[in-house]
């Protein structure tokens, strides 16, 4: 047998169009009337790992670069300043980092900006500076809900389309009911299958996919 090749990235850009919404409607409306010029400025998303934080995030970057702002995006530390920052998973920062982060918050505010941040946590239960933890909170807070298994293969089908093939029902249950929980583990696993079933000139199967799934 071929040697699986299972550290796949996936091709896919995050978009706002190609979020799965899930319970996440108010949230997404929200954000694209930041992007607009209307609504609030402030956003802070928390939600457990593999929820669509930072799906969102990275998204709201793409779009407001489309619009022709300037932008930075970071994971765990803090963007350099620009018209739109995204940071995600804010309780790795230091408390160096913190106070950086609380001196962004006022330029943008005083400026006109958007910031966008991500945690693990509410606002009120981050392990931060209080001075930056109620900075946070005066904007618009919003959990990020993770998606049930129907939206799951709703968003598995939609990135088999956006590479060119279809997935079938049985390969999204067994995947789901096999693989791990959240959705990125089941895209990379997903993108794992497709590149196997290419190698084999074959469709993408569930004998195919238990390969995969064995040498993860």
């Amino acid at each position: 047998m071929s040697q699986l090749l299972l550290a796949i990235t996936p091709e896919h850009q995050p978009t706002l169009d190609n979020f799965v919404v899930g319970h996440n409607l108010e949230l997404l409306t929200a954000l694209r009337q930041a992007l607009s010029g209307g609504g609030e400025r402030f956003f802070y998303l928390w939600g457990e790992a593999g929820s669509g934080k930072s799906h969102l995030l990275q998204a709201f970057i793409q779009a407001a670069s489309e619009a022709h702002h300037s932008t930075a995006y970071e994971l765990g530390n803090v963007p350099p300043i620009a018209e739109v920052v995204a940071m995600d998973e804010v309780e790795q920062l230091d408390d160096a980092t913190q106070i950086e982060l609380f001196n962004h918050y006022n330029q943008l505010r005083d400026n006109g900006g958007i910031l966008l941040v991500s945690g693990s946590v509410s606002p009120l239960h981050l392990k931060l500076r209080d001075d930056l933890r109620t900075r946070l909170g005066w904007g618009l807070v919003y959990q990020v809900h993770s998606l049930n298994d129907e939206e799951k293969s709703l968003a598995l089908a939609q990135h088999a389309h956006a590479k060119g093939y279809a997935l079938s029902q049985e390969v999204t249950q067994y995947l789901l009911r096999h693989g791990r929980r959240d959705l990125p583990s089941l895209i990379a696993v997903l993108d794992a299958l497709d590149e196997h079933s290419m190698r084999l000139h074959r469709a993408p199967t569930v004998p195919l996919l238990k390969e995969v799934l064995q040498h993860k």
